[in-house]
């Protein structure tokens, strides 16, 4: 339950942070158009902070790390998941306010975070329905 309660505290403050350094950057080059850095705290504080708090209410009532290899592996690559695919957010944010060219590589390795994101998703519905059924 900690472990669930400092992910979110940690996606809270790179959410704060992330909307902070899109607030001066933007003011500092003189940019008022849209670029993927617009959204970063946005994708932080839900994916991070919100989701989180309601994973940890979950595993509350479902007592979900009782499956600990599953838990773990859902935990770690959802973090990665969401690492990754924020910061392709941020390569492509900011290139695009210092108007430099975005390799489509970028595209991919946000599609891998997105992957990652789904490969978690999975396993937690996964874990779920393993504690769910367990308590029929």
């Amino acid at each position: 339950m900690k472990r669930l309660m400092y992910s979110s505290a940690l996606y809270t403050l790179l959410g704060l942070l992330s909307g902070l350094f899109y607030r001066e950057m933007t003011k500092a080059e003189d940019f008022s158009g849209f670029s993927q850095l617009n959204v970063t705290h946005t994708h932080l504080l839900v994916l991070g902070t919100i989701m989180f708090l309601i994973f940890m209410i979950i595993e509350g009532q479902f007592k979900l790390t009782t499956h600990t290899k599953l838990f773990n592996s859902f935990f770690y690559i959802y973090h990665v998941g969401v690492l990754v695919t924020v910061a392709m957010q941020f390569v492509n944010g900011i290139s695009t306010i210092k108007d430099l060219s975005v390799s489509p590589a970028i595209a991919g390795i946000a599609g891998l975070g997105h992957i990652f994101l789904t490969i978690a998703f999975i396993l937690f519905f996964i874990l779920l329905g393993k504690r769910i059924n367990k308590n029929k």
